[in-house]
């Protein structure tokens, strides 16, 4: 498996950067090669990419989601073998620092010629960076589920 780490601090306050993160299906607007992202659940999204002239459908599954503070997924079937956690930090009442930590484990030649070649690297720090434009451009979220997801399984909105 690869690891690829990347930070961006967005010019959003931490609630806006993490709601539009929970907006699975708006991921094809910054993820390159992603075509759609379809949310079966609060658990589960079902995902179809394009990289590389390779097409590849697969499903995730969320492990642990804190709102404001981190998403953690996992995939549970498909061509595609990944997971990966999303970090937030509030740097101040308008900026956030974004850190993603993703592990890959390319399938096929082409995926893993290209992994070899750092392929898989600039595209997810790419994805970072078209994030930040996407959400400081925005200004604001699309939408937002602030529901905790707790390893194990259980699910449900945040206590106030």
């Amino acid at each position: 498996m690869s690891t690829v780490k990347e930070t961006v601090e967005v010019d959003v306050p931490i609630n806006t950067a993490y709601n539009q993160w929970t907006q699975f299906e708006e991921f094809p607007n910054f993820m390159e090669g992603v075509e759609e992202v379809r949310q079966l659940d609060d658990r589960h999204n079902h995902w179809t990419t394009k990289v590389a002239g390779v097409r590849r459908e697969f499903d995730t599954e969320i492990v642990d989601q804190l709102p404001d503070e981190r998403v953690t997924w996992r995939t549970t079937s498909g061509d595609t073998h990944q997971k990966g956690t999303v970090r937030f930090q509030r740097l101040d009442d308008t900026h956030t620092r974004v850190e993603l930590v993703m592990e890959v484990e390319p399938s096929g030649a082409v995926e893993k010629a290209g992994d070899m070649l750092g392929t898989i690297d600039r595209q997810i720090k790419g994805d970072m960076r078209r994030f930040k434009q996407y959400i400081e451009k925005r200004g604001g979220e699309s939408g937002a589920w602030r529901g905790r997801i707790q390893p194990g399984g259980d699910t449900g909105p945040t206590p106030l």
